[in-house]
């Protein structure tokens, strides 16, 4: 192809290439999937982009809160046909969490318009007002024709309306060709660091888009006849670019899978990859070292990866130990020797994939750097990562001083790690205690003081919470909670802290590795002070809490008994 001015140039044309080709597989219930040529799937998108048009959208923030799938995919390509920036948010589920954080974006990035489905169409407008943005022009994606000449719109309505008020846009619609756009105009507002009251976004360019793709190329060894699929949510930018915007702009096939199933059975995600004869995937450390652990012999025997030729493991801390493991027991499905391959995926600003074995990435200079003096730190000694190249954001969080411009532009990411020949592997996650800090639970960001305010809903007799990782910002999570009442049953003690888990999985979908009930003052001690995640951390690890109660997974490493008739 061509060199193109922005992505959309390049999906066009991709499209008018490949316009009998599969675009998407969309898996649906009961095991099928939903084929996409990218025919349709670009008229769908011009559709979105025509409508957008009639709105006077370049450059003006779009949300969009869709589930994965076809209509997601139009409306992303919709906004970079029309020029405007498009901010992922997840489609709206009962969790409040999710609902907060959603209004704080729509806040933050001030959007203009929207783009949702009917079935979220009223939860995601009552989101909206929660932060004041009422009257926000709405489009339910999957009730616009793609030969529409006068598609429809809804008004977001208020809280306690059963469906928004319509409204119709004028007939005409204006060309549907892409708004000439330049490398640097502003594509995608990616909001994964932050808490949920105070999201920060990384603003990515079109330059930034077109410079990941042949990085994602080459890590993921993918071509015009892959199949890429894999659970990374599609909010989250290695799951936007990697798993869709990249094979669309390769000609090859996306497969969109569904983000809470497979994270709750890994071993569904093996039966999706076969299903859908997935050939290049990516997912975290805890995928595949529970797939290694659960995956029965009889499933084994009704499995065939012999078409899955990269597996990357990345998001997370790579273990050499998985790995083997993983290999060893998916082998006899098929799996190639050397599909899985340890990778590093930086933080949310830098789109792309370091995969080990597979070069350095053209223009990409990354760096561990002792945090302290900005110092390389010899090969083997864990420092923080740094990068910085044409595929990583300028600015991250809004905050300038968040790259460090006064060692050439590098943009801090917040991942530990350790240079080894010439390649970087993820250790863990720094800066626990920053309050716009994350862990990485399964691949995923989660941030702490999120979880310990929703464990505070909880209501009596839990109290206060401090929430960490087992390893260093990442790892088994670790719940240490207070309870009103320093004595109780084991059996009381057993429900309480059931309740903890049920609440972050919920809430989160995340698995807790270690209840601790304490009594009231070991998390909060006089006053409002609270005693810091790390600290908390290694009293953990040094097994210096005294637990009233605990509920450890095998293998995780454990504090003190618990004293003896709920003494301290």
């Amino acid at each position: 192809m061509h060199r193109h001015a922005n992505l959309a140039e390049a999906l066009m044309d991709r499209a008018l290439l490949c316009a009998a080709g599969e675009a998407l597989a969309h898996p649906v219930p009961g095991g099928g999937e939903q084929r996409i040529s990218y025919a349709a799937l670009d008229a769908r998108a011009r559709a979105v982009a025509a409508w957008l048009r009639l709105r006077d959208a370049p450059g003006r923030r779009v949300l969009l809160a869709l589930d994965p799938g076809p209509h997601a995919a139009a409306a992303l390509l919709g906004c970079l046909y029309a020029g405007a920036v498009a901010v992922p948010v997840p489609a709206p589920t009962a969790s409040r969490t999710e609902a907060e954080r959603t209004a704080a974006i729509a806040k933050d990035a001030a959007v203009d318009l929207v783009l949702t489905e009917t079935a979220h169409a009223t939860e995601t407008s009552r989101r909206l007002s929660l932060v004041g943005r009422t009257g926000i022009t709405c489009l339910a994606v999957d009730g616009l024709a793609p030969d529409a000449t006068s598609p429809t719109a809804t008004a977001t309505a208020p809280p306690t309306a059963t469906a928004p008020p319509t409204a119709t846009a004028p007939p005409g619609l204006p060309d549907s060709g892409p708004v000439r756009t330049t490398a640097d105009s502003l594509a995608l507002l990616a909001y994964e660091a932050g808490p949920a009251t105070a999201p920060r976004a990384a603003p990515i360019t079109h330059g930034n888009l077109l410079a990941a793709m042949p990085a994602l190329r080459q890590a993921l060894g993918t071509g015009p006849r892959s199949r890429i699929g894999g659970w990374l949510p599609r909010h989250h930018t290695l799951g936007l670019v990697g798993q869709l915007l990249h094979p669309l702009w390769l000609g090859a096939t996306a497969v969109p899978l569904p983000v809470r199933p497979y994270r709750a059975d890994p071993v569904a995600w093996l039966r999706a990859l076969d299903r859908h004869g997935v050939t290049e995937t990516v997912a975290p450390d805890t995928c595949y070292a529970r797939c290694a652990a659960e995956v029965t012999d009889e499933q084994l025997a009704g499995l065939d990866l012999s078409r899955l030729r990269t597996a990357l493991d990345a998001a997370e801390p790579v273990s050499a130990a998985t790995m083997a493991a993983f290999r060893r027991r998916c082998a006899p499905a098929g799996l190639r020797p050397g599909a899985l391959l340890a990778a590093y995926a930086p933080a949310q600003a830098a789109p792309l994939l370091i995969a080990e074995g597979r070069g350095p990435v053209p223009g990409l200079d990354l760096r561990v750097l002792d945090p302290a003096t900005r110092r390389r730190v010899p090969d083997g000694v864990v420092g923080e990562i740094w990068v910085r190249g044409p595929a990583v954001s300028a600015r991250h969080g809004g905050r300038p001083a968040d790259t460090e411009t006064a060692v050439g532009g590098f943009l801090r990411t917040g991942d530990l790690g350790v240079a080894r020949d010439g390649e970087i592997r993820m250790t863990g996650r720094c800066h626990e205690d920053d309050p716009a800090d994350s862990f990485v639970v399964a691949g995923l960001a989660l941030h702490p003081q999120d979880v310990e305010r929703e464990l505070l809903r909880c209501g009596r007799p839990l109290g206060s919470a401090r929430v960490f990782c087992a390893g260093p910002g990442t790892g088994p999570l670790v719940v240490v909670q207070e309870v009103g009442a320093a004595s109780g049953s084991q059996a009381a003690f057993a429900r309480l802290a059931g309740r903890t888990r049920d609440r972050v999985a919920e809430e989160f979908g995340a698995a807790t590795g270690a209840v601790l009930l304490v009594r009231p003052g070991t998390v909060r001690r006089a006053g409002s002070h609270k005693v810091p995640r790390a600290t908390l951390r290694e009293q953990f690890l040094r097994g210096e809490v005294r637990p009233l109660y605990q509920d450890a997974e095998p293998g995780l490493r454990t504090p003190a008994q618990p004293a003896s008739g709920g003494a301290a």
